[in-house]
């Protein structure tokens, strides 16, 4: 494999080589790429006889793609970090790969097919080689994440080439197809757009888009330690949350409380929390909230106590679910930020004792939130606030770059400004 395409590929795979991946914790692992080499090998098997399939599946009816600007996502929190721009911008489309998951928006979106990646599989031996002899063992490893990743530069920019979108407007940064198209459309010149719809982390790739919006100063302090940064920089606050935080929870009284769940997030740990709470502070009306990819079985709940409720993530908006809260009891997981935001207090508390990086997005660093490292610490904390709940949405001014100023709920206007003040400089560039 030349050099060219192989720097491609490891840039397509960045996280995964990263001691971050690596130390997630074994079961959130074993979901993305399994321990077993069996198993990894059976994978790459029924991912094989998918592509096959898909050669003779028909295609489903779509929208003209063609000369749009794309909104490309690949999960629901995606979709609804980009929906106001299919608002604002009428030409805009919304496009996903054929087998991702956007959950309530899964018929919303138009998909690039993956029907004629397999042409390209007979590049996996000598790309699984290339990374090996540059990345080491971990190539070896996550050889099942390679697989799946083979093909999808040459996919993107195929279809680059029949679409010619003006230009691509992305949410997520570091997944393989992300970044295959990214890549892919620097390859043709195709402008291309980020807007951050999560908390970043320093394991991130280096921002390698032209017009990168950001939330704020947080942001861009770890993308700045991921590497250098081209292309242009604005900080608008998060478009998502406009409609949200002017409706800050006033309350001054905790009575009910959110316990959010990330998929690496060990379960016998939130079933034990969940049992001291109900058990010791029996007046607190508790709401649970998995990951929207998070697939494991929550039935358990419901027998620990009925008065628990469990929150339907695949339909329930992250803000529609914290707007019920006073207080909110998550690990590593952004809905941090965005429950303070709304004037809620958030403490954060490990569900496991792996090896996961401690603080993964520095907000215990930056003290946006109370920290609780055991139960006991964590009901004391509930019990000194319980009747007097601190206001807290100030503390969000280093993650959102619009809190407590003029433009506070108008970060979607901000963003829909600079992308057109950019496209309409790249047209006038070309022409």
């Amino acid at each position: 494999m030349n050099r060219k395409l192989l720097a491609v590929y490891a840039d397509i795979l960045y996280l995964r080589f990263t001691d971050t991946f690596a130390s997630l914790p074994a079961n959130a692992l074993n979901s993305i790429s399994p321990n077993n080499f069996w198993k990894r090998l059976l994978r790459v098997v029924l991912w094989l006889g998918r592509l096959l399939l898909n050669l003779f599946l028909p295609r489903k009816h779509q929208e003209n793609i063609s000369g749009k600007i794309w909104l490309y996502v690949v999960s629901k929190n995606n979709y609804e970090s980009l929906a106001f721009l299919k608002d604002a911008m009428p030409q805009t489309v919304f496009v996903a790969g054929q087998n991702k998951q956007i959950g309530i928006y899964n018929a919303k979106v138009n998909r690039l097919s993956t029907r004629y990646k397999i042409k390209y599989l007979y590049k996996f031996p000598g790309l699984l080689w290339g990374l090996y002899k540059l990345k080491g063992r971990r190539a070896l490893r996550f050889f099942d994440l390679i697989f799946a990743a083979a093909g999808y530069y040459e996919l993107s920019l195929g279809y680059l080439k029949k679409h010619q979108p003006q230009a691509i407007i992305f949410a997520n940064d570091h997944n393989t197809d992300s970044r295959a198209l990214l890549l892919a459309a620097k390859e043709l010149h195709i402008p291309t757009v980020y807007i951050q719809h999560a908390s970043v982390s320093t394991s991130f790739p280096p921002l390698a888009f032209a017009l990168n919006l950001l939330e704020g100063q947080d942001a861009l302090d770890k993308y700045r330690q991921c590497g250098p940064i081209s292309g242009e920089v604005k900080l608008i606050g998060m478009p998502k949350a406009d409609q949200f935080i002017r409706n800050k929870n006033t309350r001054t009284v905790i009575q009910h409380i959110g316990v959010c769940v990330n998929i690496i997030d060990d379960l016998g740990a939130v079933r034990e929390l969940l049992l001291l709470l109900t058990e010791q502070e029996p007046t607190f009306h508790i709401s649970v909230r998995p990951h929207p990819s998070d697939k494991r079985d929550y039935g358990f709940i419901s027998n620990l106590n009925p008065k628990i409720e469990l929150s339907n993530s695949k339909t329930e908006p992250a803000f529609d679910f914290l707007k019920k809260q006073d207080a909110i009891i998550a690990a590593d997981s952004s809905i941090h930020l965005e429950a303070v935001m709304l004037n809620i207090l958030s403490i954060y508390y490990r569900f496991n004792a792996g090896n996961f990086v401690y603080d993964y997005y520095g907000y215990a660093q930056h003290h946006l939130v109370q920290v609780a490292d055991t139960p006991e610490q964590l009901i004391s904390l509930l019990n000194r606030y319980k009747n007097n709940r601190p206001p807290v949405y100030q503390k969000a001014n280093y993650y959102n770059a619009v809190m407590g100023t003029e433009n506070e709920g108008n970060s979607h206007s901000l963003a829909v400004g600079y992308i057109q003040e950019f496209l309409k400089l790249k047209q006038n560039t070309n022409n």
